[in-house]
């Protein structure tokens, strides 16, 4: 029994020496974790910025009449997508379905 204490009382004298490498350790983690940070941030950047440009090539492509029924149609889901009602005079001027 008196064997078993004096084994765990060195265990944890070595175990106290370890505490400058933690902070060191931290310092560095704190760095990488900046480091991806900033790397996602251009990732994402520049992924919007292609997707842009997609979308920009997309709209050149369609007709003026196409380019405004998308509008329309964007304006539209985009009022429905926040629960708002439409205008007055558009409910008032529907055309009706038969």
């Amino acid at each position: 029994m008196l064997l078993m204490l004096q084994g765990r009382a060195v265990a944890q004298d070595n175990g106290g020496g370890d505490a400058p490498k933690k902070e060191q350790s931290l310092k560095s983690k704190r760095k990488q974790r900046k480091e991806d940070k900033q790397k996602w941030k251009e990732e994402r950047r520049l992924k919007h910025e292609e997707e842009k440009k997609i979308e920009r090539h997309h709209k050149r492509l369609q007709t003026k009449e196409v380019r405004k029924r998308m509008k329309q149609s964007k304006k539209k889901a985009v009022r429905n997508n926040n629960h708002e009602r439409e205008p007055f005079f558009q409910r008032l001027f529907h055309k009706k379905r038969k």
